[in-house]
């Protein structure tokens, strides 16, 4: 079920036309990510031959829909860098320090989107800016939307999950050391992971 928008099937091939339909148009509105049901993470390799998962535990996000056409939907989210978890103590620390993120003085990675676009039945790709320390760069995410639900307390939901490669050293995190046999103790590529639930907002009086 493609979240945005159908094309007519009926309508001839020469005058063709983009219906709505009214199931999806009801999504329309303004979601709040729900942190405690949704993943932002990401995937290095280690050592050049395995790879080391984590993931940010405290985020907040706003989705803003627009059932009848994806280039007014919009998306918000910052992630708090001292959530980084990967499940090393150790390891988290020197995440956050001034060989890595320097969390104390940036505290925040945030993304503003500037573009969204359906790119064939549930996949889609948002375009905006990663700011992550004090580096700003352009982002792609592409993404399929997983569907929607009412939840048992009532809450109307969306869900959408995706991906996308960056070079760290992009934003300036350059930190490595170099291995006796060859090669770099971490990746500069690194995979950003995205499973996002969230909640639509009561419309406002």
């Amino acid at each position: 079920m493609a979240l945005f928008n159908r094309k007519n099937n009926d309508a001839p091939s020469t005058t063709a036309t983009l219906a709505v339909d009214p199931a999806l148009a009801a999504l329309t509105g303004t979601y709040a990510i729900d942190p405690a049901h949704s993943s932002i993470g990401f995937t290095v390799r280690h050592a050049m031959v395995t790879n080391v998962r984590g993931s940010f535990g405290e985020h907040e996000g706003t989705l803003r829909l627009d059932g009848a056409d994806p280039a007014n939907s919009s998306a918000s989210i910052d992630v708090k860098i001292a959530s980084v978890d990967t499940g090393i103590a150790d390891r988290d620390g020197h995440l956050v320090s001034g060989d890595f993120f320097e969390a104390e003085k940036f505290p925040l990675m945030t993304f503003r989107s500037t573009t969204a676009e359906q790119l064939g039945g549930d996949k889609y790709r948002v375009t905006g800016d990663l700011t992550i320390k004090d580096v700003t760069r352009p982002l792609a995410i592409d993404l399929e939307f997983n569907g929607s639900a009412t939840d048992v307390y009532g809450n109307e939901r969306v869900g959408f999950e995706g991906s996308t490669d960056i070079l760290r050293s992009d934003w300036g995190l350059t930190w490595n050391a170099a291995l006796e046999t060859g090669g770099v103790m971490v990746s500069d590529k690194v995979k950003l992971n995205f499973d996002i639930s969230a909640i639509k907002a009561a419309p406002q009086a």
